[in-house]
């Protein structure tokens, strides 16, 4: 059967809004099954994102990359060995390997007030695009709000929870994770931010705070950034971070100037 444009495919009324969204609507069907095209596209997007896990991290140019924006950068591994064993074993990807805790040992470290981790994660691809374009946001931020910096670490094979033992052997009072996040079909390049107060090995996924889906087409650059300050101004003014530091802040896209995304404020200044 064909529509009234003597197409094979019937169209969806929903297809207009397809242009606002990566999401899979109005896709229109061909008999009782998907047309030709979006069944490729579905395809490659799985394709894409089983690529962008097994995607190693290129960790000579983030090396480069971290060392051109910050003093001191320490390249660690988890104690998984490759890539099979850390998809295989996901608790080795939480833990530093014994060479990479005795290099932290060697080094003269005094205590900060933020350790930043950056973890390949499930997406090397979201560290390579997007890591450096968040931290240029970030950086200014932090020098304003004269904070220290530990030894910034690069680690491959890791999950989030190995931030914990870095900010820990750093004494630090705050720590971020920027890692890649586990692939949509829609999103392979998807980079996720963790803060926790005072890291420290043995913390719960419950003692963290996330801000996920930091892309182009996803959460902005901008957006995110604000978010993360937000929520690391809290956490130095009360002292926790995870389930007790909720998000009081409010989306508010009039009150910027002029720059792209959304403003995240405390709600008393909103109003």
């Amino acid at each position: 059967m064909t529509s009234d444009t003597g197409s094979t495919v019937t169209p969806n009324p929903w297809q207009q809004l397809s242009e606002h969204t990566d999401a899979r609507i109005g896709l229109g069907r061909a008999g009782g099954s998907l047309p030709t095209a979006p069944h490729l596209a579905f395809q490659l997007a799985h394709a894409q994102a089983r690529d962008a896990v097994h995607l190693p991290l290129d960790t000579e140019e983030m090396m480069s990359t971290l060392e051109s924006r910050f003093e001191s950068v320490v390249r660690l591994h988890s104690q998984a060995s490759d890539r099979s064993e850390y998809l295989r074993h996901p608790d080795l990807g939480r833990q530093l390997s014994d060479e990479s805790l005795e290099q932290l040992s060697a080094m003269n470290i005094e205590q900060c007030d933020l350790s930043i981790t950056v973890v390949d994660g499930l997406s090397a691809r979201a560290i390579h695009e997007h890591a450096a374009m968040l931290l240029d946001h970030l950086i200014p931020a932090f020098e304003s709000r004269g904070w220290s910096v530990g030894p910034v670490a690069l680690v491959e094979q890791g999950r989030v929870a190995i931030g914990d033992p870095m900010g820990e052997a750093l004494g630090a009072r705050m720590g971020l994770v920027l890692i890649g996040e586990r692939p949509g079909l829609s999103s392979p390049d998807s980079l996720g931010v963790y803060f926790t107060w005072k890291p420290q090995s043995g913390r719960r996924d419950s003692e963290r705070n996330c801000i996920s889906n930091i892309r182009p087409r996803g959460q902005s650059f901008e957006a995110a950034s604000r978010l993360v300050l937000y929520l690391l101004d809290e956490a130095s003014r009360r002292e926790l971070s995870g389930v007790e530091l909720k998000d009081d802040s409010v989306v508010d896209s009039e009150l910027g100037d002029g720059s792209q995304g959304n403003f995240l404020l405390p709600r008393d200044q909103a109003s």
